[in-house]
């Protein structure tokens, strides 16, 4: 089974809605000790799981899926992985971390009908050097 490398640490940013990890954050694909690791570094912003407010009673942004859901927001926003690859993770991430069946199947479906919409604002950007696109990373680290 696949796992986590590292608690995850992370503070809330002024505008209310986002979160800033205040140190580097792994998760190992696929098996316990894989050699594919995904590094969310330190400085990176998550709103958790993208969910609509509506929906939060059912859905906590921030609940026991709130790990896999940071890696899937680091996927989508490095385009590291293809979208089909970074949905995957999510949904074994979220197995990993013990979320109901009905959850996981319920947030691997939104992510894999409405998620093309996200990614796709990121990966338009793939044009821009590395250090264009993730500069706000970089004005995080700063606080």
């Amino acid at each position: 089974m696949s796992s986590f490398t590292s608690e995850l640490i992370v503070s809330p940013l002024a505008d209310g809605r986002r979160w800033i990890l205040l140190r580097q954050f792994s998760y190992h694909v696929g098996s316990e000790y894989s050699k594919d690791v995904i590094s969310v570094p330190r400085g990176f912003a998550t709103d958790f799981a993208s969910v609509p407010r509506i929906f939060w009673p059912l859905i906590c942004p921030y609940g026991k899926q709130g790990k896999a859901a940071v890696i899937h927001d680091y996927l989508y926003q490095s385009g590291e992985r293809p979208r089909k690859e970074a949905d995957d993770i999510f949904r074994e991430a979220m197995g990993v971390l013990g979320v109901s069946s009905w959850k996981k199947f319920l947030m691997y479906w939104a992510v894999r009908i409405f998620g093309s919409f996200a990614y796709k604002k990121y990966i338009d950007d793939s044009d821009l050097p590395e250090y264009d696109r993730f500069s706000s990373w970089a004005e995080r680290r700063k606080l």
